[in-house]
């Protein structure tokens, strides 16, 4: 069922730069997706997206009316900051078949290319290659970048998993044309699906299939479960796949508020993926010079502090970064402001202060290019 609704505000300014999608903007055109995942965390109570997941669909009629007013530089007391808008994702996929009928995604990219904002897609859709001309001249103006989601590049799997959505085959097809287009794309691998899409054959199988497709890196991760809707949803499919998983999915996921599984299990299925990322030299998040030009200066600082922060972590050791970054996304002043007391900040000690340091000054930091040619050299 469709429901029009009057949205009060389509732009969500993020606490701080989200250093896994580089959004510092982001916008949920639709409330609800009939691509109706099995594992979409969407589903959860805690989103309240109202009717049945998967069927019942809000749409934000007046979308379009309320962005114009947000984009208009003379309703801003405060200027919009320099940085990617997110689009899809969240509770819903910008190009679910809805999208077909209202275009709602495509007169938002209309407006981000008049405003020259750099745009970052998710999708599972093919039908975001309808907005082609749309993305090429968003690139040549500020940047574009399409990234798709996978649990794997299995199709016989997906079909189960992932009903409302093109084939991981159709996906891959749909990344070529737009890297044919110079357009950057990336794989969210994620979530993996335990016991089934996490294996070490079917991991390797989705990294050749990016790589032969022309994907410039793969964001990996695991698959949470809260109890309730998502669960409920999620062990009724799986019965249909494999009755027999479910007493090991019980031992997997314990009560928790966030549905996370046992942190050993994410442990293990990341010592798989990241050797494989490296022997197919794939990056494993976003390269640098897809948005070092793009995002402001405290946002890089930021950015490059949390990859490092979690390179280091993936490789089991320690790391100060994390804190770090949070202090230095919290600035109200440009952090070069600040150069000769950087030490003052939390988290920030005499080795981070070089790397900030050098961030400033040259755009990167040779510890930072270190850690990522390990994926790509």
């Amino acid at each position: 069922m469709i429901n029009e609704i009057q949205a009060k505000s389509i732009i969500r300014k993020h606490k701080k730069v989200d250093s896994w999608f580089l959004s510092r903007y982001g916008m949920n055109l639709y409330r609800g997706c009939t691509h109706n995942c099995a594992y979409c965390d969407g589903r959860a109570e805690g989103y309240y997206v109202n009717g049945e997941f998967g069927k019942d669909i809000e749409v934000k009629i007046n979308a379009i009316d309320i962005l114009k007013k947000e984009l208009n530089p003379a309703r801003k007391k405060i200027p919009f900051e320099k940085g990617f808008a997110m689009v899809g994702g969240g509770v819903c996929d910008g190009y679910q078949p809805i999208e077909k009928e209202y275009q709602l995604t495509r007169k938002v990219l209309e407006l981000i290319k008049e405003h020259h904002f750099p745009v970052h897609l998710l999708t599972k859709s093919t039908l975001v290659s309808r907005d082609m001309d749309l993305l090429i001249e968003i690139n040549k103006r500020s940047k574009a970048m399409v990234s798709f989601s996978f649990s794997s590049c299995n199709d016989k799997i997906s079909k189960i998993f992932e009903p409302g959505v093109p084939s991981p085959t159709e996906r891959l097809e749909t990344i070529r044309k737009f890297k044919d287009n110079g357009i950057n794309c990336g794989m969210f691998l994620m979530p993996v699906i335990p016991y089934i899409t996490d294996g070490e054959e079917i991991l390797e199988e989705s990294i050749q299939k990016a790589k032969e497709a022309g994907v410039d890196f793969i964001i990996f991760g695991g698959m949470t479960l809260k109890e309730g809707r998502q669960t409920e949803h999620f062990y009724r499919v799986l019965d249909s796949y494999n009755p027999n998983l479910k007493c090991d999915y019980k031992q997997l996921y314990p009560p928790t508020k966030w549905g996370n599984a046992k942190e050993e299990y994410y442990l293990a299925v990341s010592d798989k993926f990241y050797p494989l990322a490296m022997k197919h030299k794939m990056p494993i998040r976003i390269p640098l010079q897809f948005f070092k030009n793009h995002i402001n200066e405290n946002d890089l600082v930021t950015v490059l502090l949390e990859h490092i922060d979690y390179l280091l972590k993936i490789k089991g050791e320690k790391s100060p970064f994390s804190y770090a970054a949070w202090s230095v996304s919290q600035l109200k002043t440009p952090v070069s402001e600040i150069k000769t007391t950087l030490t003052s900040l939390k988290g920030v000690g005499i080795t981070t202060e070089k790397i900030i340091l050098e961030i400033l000054n040259k755009g990167t930091s040779a510890y930072y290019d270190k850690l990522m040619n390990e994926y790509i050299r």
